[in-house]
Protein backbone atom coordinates (compact mmCIF):
# COMPACT_ATOMS: atom_id res chain seq x y z
CA UNK A 1 0.00 0.00 0.00
CA UNK A 2 1.42 3.44 -0.88
CA UNK A 3 2.66 5.41 2.15
CA UNK A 4 0.18 8.21 1.49
CA UNK A 5 -2.69 5.74 1.88
CA UNK A 6 -1.76 4.53 5.37
CA UNK A 7 -3.42 7.46 7.14
CA UNK A 8 -6.79 6.98 5.41
CA UNK A 9 -9.75 5.08 6.85
CA UNK A 10 -9.83 2.13 4.49
CA UNK A 11 -13.28 0.81 3.57
CA UNK A 12 -12.35 -1.96 1.14
CA UNK A 13 -9.67 -3.24 -1.19
CA UNK A 14 -10.10 -5.07 -4.44
CA UNK A 15 -7.59 -6.60 -6.81
CA UNK A 16 -6.85 -3.18 -8.32
CA UNK A 17 -8.42 -0.61 -6.01
CA UNK A 18 -8.30 1.03 -2.60
CA UNK A 19 -11.60 2.43 -1.37
CA UNK A 20 -11.21 4.81 1.55
CA UNK A 21 -12.74 7.83 3.24
CA UNK A 22 -11.95 11.21 1.78
CA UNK A 23 -9.85 13.74 3.67
CA UNK A 24 -9.45 17.48 3.10
CA UNK A 25 -6.18 16.65 1.31
CA UNK A 26 -8.34 15.33 -1.55
CA UNK A 27 -9.52 18.84 -2.48
CA UNK A 28 -7.40 19.07 -5.68
CA UNK A 29 -8.82 15.75 -6.91
CA UNK A 30 -12.40 16.77 -6.01
CA UNK A 31 -11.91 20.08 -7.81
CA UNK A 32 -10.92 18.17 -10.95
CA UNK A 33 -13.66 15.53 -10.71
CA UNK A 34 -16.52 17.96 -10.06
CA UNK A 35 -15.56 19.94 -13.16
CA UNK A 36 -15.32 16.97 -15.54
CA UNK A 37 -17.73 17.37 -18.49
CA UNK A 38 -19.68 14.19 -17.64
CA UNK A 39 -20.05 15.18 -13.96
CA UNK A 40 -21.45 18.54 -15.06
CA UNK A 41 -23.78 16.88 -17.56
CA UNK A 42 -25.15 14.02 -15.45
CA UNK A 43 -24.74 15.13 -11.84
CA UNK A 44 -24.76 18.90 -12.12
CA UNK A 45 -22.63 21.93 -11.48
CA UNK A 46 -21.81 22.16 -7.76
CA UNK A 47 -20.14 25.55 -8.26
CA UNK A 48 -16.77 24.24 -7.05
CA UNK A 49 -14.05 26.29 -8.75
CA UNK A 50 -11.29 26.62 -6.15
CA UNK A 51 -9.41 24.36 -3.74
CA UNK A 52 -11.20 26.08 -0.83
CA UNK A 53 -14.60 25.38 -2.40
CA UNK A 54 -13.54 21.74 -2.91
CA UNK A 55 -12.64 21.54 0.80
CA UNK A 56 -16.05 23.02 1.65
CA UNK A 57 -17.70 20.39 -0.59
CA UNK A 58 -15.79 17.65 1.25
CA UNK A 59 -16.69 19.09 4.68
CA UNK A 60 -20.41 19.48 3.93
CA UNK A 61 -20.72 16.29 1.85
CA UNK A 62 -18.63 13.17 2.47
CA UNK A 63 -17.07 14.22 5.80
CA UNK A 64 -20.41 15.33 7.25
CA UNK A 65 -22.02 12.09 6.07
CA UNK A 66 -19.33 9.98 7.76
CA UNK A 67 -20.01 11.82 11.03
CA UNK A 68 -23.82 11.66 10.76
CA UNK A 69 -24.41 8.26 9.14
CA UNK A 70 -21.15 6.33 9.42
CA UNK A 71 -20.86 6.15 5.62
CA UNK A 72 -20.65 8.43 2.61
CA UNK A 73 -18.97 8.85 -0.73
CA UNK A 74 -15.55 7.19 -0.77
CA UNK A 75 -12.32 7.87 -2.63
CA UNK A 76 -11.43 5.19 -5.19
CA UNK A 77 -7.73 4.92 -6.00
CA UNK A 78 -5.36 2.54 -7.74
CA UNK A 79 -4.00 0.02 -5.26
CA UNK A 80 -0.45 0.11 -6.65
CA UNK A 81 0.05 3.88 -6.83
CA UNK A 82 -2.67 5.44 -4.68
CA UNK A 83 -3.72 7.63 -7.62
CA UNK A 84 -7.34 8.75 -7.23
CA UNK A 85 -9.65 7.67 -10.07
CA UNK A 86 -13.11 8.56 -8.83
CA UNK A 87 -15.61 8.20 -6.06
CA UNK A 88 -18.12 5.54 -5.14
CA UNK A 89 -20.19 5.32 -2.01
CA UNK A 90 -23.41 5.62 -0.13
CA UNK A 91 -25.60 8.69 0.26
CA UNK A 92 -28.55 9.21 2.59
CA UNK A 93 -30.73 11.70 0.78
CA UNK A 94 -33.64 13.32 2.64
CA UNK A 95 -35.98 12.58 -0.27
CA UNK A 96 -35.22 8.84 -0.38
CA UNK A 97 -36.17 6.25 2.23
CA UNK A 98 -33.21 3.99 1.45
CA UNK A 99 -29.52 4.66 1.08
CA UNK A 100 -28.44 5.58 -2.46
CA UNK A 101 -25.40 4.22 -4.32
CA UNK A 102 -23.44 6.96 -6.07
CA UNK A 103 -20.37 6.86 -8.29
CA UNK A 104 -18.37 9.05 -10.64
CA UNK A 105 -14.96 8.57 -12.24
CA UNK A 106 -12.53 10.66 -14.21
CA UNK A 107 -13.37 10.42 -17.88
CA UNK A 108 -9.90 9.18 -18.83
CA UNK A 109 -10.43 5.93 -16.84
CA UNK A 110 -13.91 5.09 -18.17
CA UNK A 111 -14.34 1.67 -19.77
CA UNK A 112 -11.73 -0.11 -17.63
CA UNK A 113 -14.12 -1.73 -15.13
CA UNK A 114 -13.13 0.45 -12.17
CA UNK A 115 -16.70 1.62 -11.45
CA UNK A 116 -18.02 -1.95 -11.45
CA UNK A 117 -15.19 -3.18 -9.22
CA UNK A 118 -15.61 -0.28 -6.77
CA UNK A 119 -19.41 -0.52 -6.68
CA UNK A 120 -19.30 -4.27 -5.97
CA UNK A 121 -16.97 -3.62 -3.03
CA UNK A 122 -19.14 -0.77 -1.72
CA UNK A 123 -22.28 -2.93 -1.96
CA UNK A 124 -20.53 -5.69 -0.01
CA UNK A 125 -19.48 -3.10 2.60
CA UNK A 126 -23.11 -1.90 2.81
CA UNK A 127 -24.35 -5.45 3.35
CA UNK A 128 -21.68 -6.91 5.63
CA UNK A 129 -20.39 -3.89 7.59
CA UNK A 130 -23.45 -1.63 7.68
CA UNK A 131 -26.16 -4.34 7.65
CA UNK A 132 -28.14 -2.53 4.95
CA UNK A 133 -30.75 -4.72 3.29
CA UNK A 134 -31.73 -2.58 0.32
CA UNK A 135 -29.95 0.06 -1.77
CA UNK A 136 -31.39 2.42 -4.36
CA UNK A 137 -29.79 4.46 -7.13
CA UNK A 138 -30.86 7.33 -9.35
CA UNK A 139 -29.65 8.54 -12.72
CA UNK A 140 -30.70 11.07 -15.28
CA UNK A 141 -32.79 9.37 -17.98
CA UNK A 142 -30.07 9.85 -20.60
CA UNK A 143 -27.19 8.47 -18.49
CA UNK A 144 -27.18 5.08 -20.20
CA UNK A 145 -23.66 4.09 -19.03
CA UNK A 146 -24.61 4.44 -15.38
CA UNK A 147 -27.89 2.63 -15.97
CA UNK A 148 -26.03 -0.23 -17.66
CA UNK A 149 -23.64 -0.46 -14.70
CA UNK A 150 -26.54 -0.57 -12.24
CA UNK A 151 -28.14 -3.42 -14.20
CA UNK A 152 -24.80 -5.32 -14.17
CA UNK A 153 -24.75 -4.84 -10.40
CA UNK A 154 -28.15 -6.50 -10.07
CA UNK A 155 -30.29 -3.38 -9.68
CA UNK A 156 -33.73 -3.28 -11.24
CA UNK A 157 -35.29 -0.13 -12.62
CA UNK A 158 -38.48 0.73 -10.81
CA UNK A 159 -39.90 3.72 -12.62
CA UNK A 160 -39.07 7.38 -12.33
CA UNK A 161 -38.80 9.68 -9.32
CA UNK A 162 -38.39 13.37 -8.49
CA UNK A 163 -36.27 14.28 -5.47
CA UNK A 164 -38.14 17.55 -5.04
CA UNK A 165 -41.37 19.09 -6.23
CA UNK A 166 -40.85 20.32 -9.78
CA UNK A 167 -37.35 18.78 -9.89
CA UNK A 168 -35.88 16.77 -12.72
CA UNK A 169 -37.39 13.34 -13.29
CA UNK A 170 -34.80 10.64 -12.58
CA UNK A 171 -34.61 6.94 -13.33
CA UNK A 172 -35.02 5.00 -10.06
CA UNK A 173 -33.27 1.68 -9.40
CA UNK A 174 -33.30 -0.66 -6.42
CA UNK A 175 -31.40 -3.72 -5.20
CA UNK A 176 -31.88 -6.14 -2.31
CA UNK A 177 -28.48 -6.82 -0.76
CA UNK A 178 -29.03 -10.36 0.50
CA UNK A 179 -28.55 -11.41 -3.11
CA UNK A 180 -24.81 -10.61 -3.15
Amino acid sequence: MPATETNRALIATTERLLISRFTLDDAPFILRLLNEPLWLRYIGDKGVRTREEAQDYLRSGPLASYAEHGFGLYRVALRKSGTALGLCGLIKRPALQEVDLGFAFLQNVHGQGFALEAAQAVLEHARSDLALERIVAITTPDNLRSQSLLLKLGFQQNGMIRLEEGGEELAFFERVLDEL
